[in-house]
């Protein structure tokens, strides 16, 4: 089963933002779940605060449904240590990762190990409250589904189009009419009564799979390329969104051997029209090959059908064309590839081919570059984790034990 684990990037990575005292509840929550303590003792040791005060901290947040008690620990010297752990039974975190034509959706418990998840196809272009009334449907099932009744505490949902993540609205997408300007987050919020992150599904994606990778290295880029192209990138460990959230949307840079294809954007020679899944099965099915979709371009591929494997060929280089620049120019550890598209050798040998060609030495001779780790499941990994760390923020912890114990 996935589990999401916590980042844990350089530095003292115990440490809160900076908001919060390091002494505070919230602070020594976040010191039990990264891993870094696990009794009163340990975490007197590495905040410098009494012992008196450690239990005290404890205390509070066993008494709101934070931790609970786990038994005696090894002694080293003296009496054993009483242990405490992260609470992960006390409820779940739910996320759904939406594309052009599919979604996939997953339960996780407070410590993020996964308890159910189920895909499906869809049509964005039915609209927003088409789908998402058709995923709280999915969610309400799930639930009910559980061993035991388990309250939902938060849900993120991936979009395929660029996010305003902090308005929690879908802003210009290419492809989802009617989705303009939509607040994702009151809108499935009404629904759900609990909070609602909204993220790009790319960005989501990246997310999961530093989550899921035991050693991801400082810097990572994870290229999504299924009916869409999309890019999610992470610094340090931690998401970058840029100033307005749009770090990372490769989908409508320039390809200059591709410069008279329109794209639904209004402009041309974008990647998107030229590179996608998407874009692969409009040529196909315009050279008279049987094709609606990507998953019937990679089934022709498959099947050893030459235009198709020398379509799938071109749109990697040309992808690779542009990824090279975001390499070059951001020098990661690791680039992910992740999509429908990754599963298919042509698109992965064009695309590896060019990123070595036009990237310096220096930006490729240490570059990881895989196959997405996560899988199907990246997404939803991905949002299970922001979804925790919006939950346990040491802030909102405070606030909540502030507010006196839990009933």
């Amino acid at each position: 089963m996935a589990t999401v684990s916590s980042w844990t990037p350089d530095g003292p990575s115990w440490a809160p933002s900076g908001l919060v005292a390091p002494d505070s509840p919230g602070a020594v929550l976040q010191l039990v779940r990264t891993g870094h303590v696990s009794s009163r003792s340990e975490i007197a040791r590495l905040t410098g605060i009494s012992a008196t005060t450690a239990a005290t901290r404890v205390q509070a947040l066993l008494d709101h449904g934070y931790l609970e008690e786990a038994g005696e620990g090894v002694s080293h010297g003296g009496r054993r240590p009483r242990q405490v752990r992260l609470r992960s039974a006390g409820g779940v975190v739910a996320a759904a990762d939406l594309g052009g034509s599919h979604a996939a959706l997953a339960l996780f418990d407070l410590g993020g190990r996964l308890l159910a998840e189920r895909s499906a196809s869809i049509r964005v272009q039915d609209g927003p409250e088409s789908v998402l009334g058709w995923v709280h449907g999915q969610l309400v099932e799930m639930l009910a589904g559980l061993d035991g009744p388990a309250p939902l505490h938060a849900v993120t949902v991936g979009v395929p189009g660029p996010v305003d993540a902090q308005a929690g609205r879908v802003v210009t997408p290419a492809r989802m009419p009617g989705w303009n300007g939509v607040d994702v987050r009151a809108l499935l919020g009404r629904l759900v009564d609990v909070p609602v992150l909204v993220e790009n599904d790319a960005n989501l994606m990246a997310v999961g799979e530093y989550a899921a990778t035991p050693e991801p290295g400082r810097h990572l880029v994870f290229l999504k390329a299924g009916s869409g192209i999309g890019c999610g990138v992470v610094i340090d460990g931690h998401l970058h969104r840029g100033a307005r959230g749009a770090a990372g949307d490769i989908s409508h840079a320039s390809v200059g051997t591709h410069s008279d294809v329109p794209c639904s954007c209004g402009r041309i020679g974008c990647l998107d029209a030229v590179a996608s899944g998407a874009a692969l099965a409009r040529d196909l099915a315009a050279a008279g090959l049987p094709v609606t979709d990507t998953a019937d371009v990679l089934r022709l591929a498959a099947d050893g059908e030459p235009v198709s494997a020398q379509l799938l060929r071109s749109a990697g280089r040309a992808t690779g064309e542009v990824l090279a620049n975001v390499l070059n120019f951001f020098n990661p550890d690791t680039l992910v590839l992740g999509g429908r598209l990754s599963q298919a050798e042509p698109w992965v040998s064009g695309l590896r081919a060019v990123v070595y060609e036009r990237c310096l030495p220096l930006a490729t001779d240490a570059l990881q570059v895989t196959v997405t780790r996560a899988g199907p499941l990246a997404g939803v990994i991905g949002g299970a984790h922001l979804a925790l760390e919006h939950l346990f923020e040491p802030t909102r912890v405070n606030a909540a034990v502030g507010a006196g114990p839990a009933a």
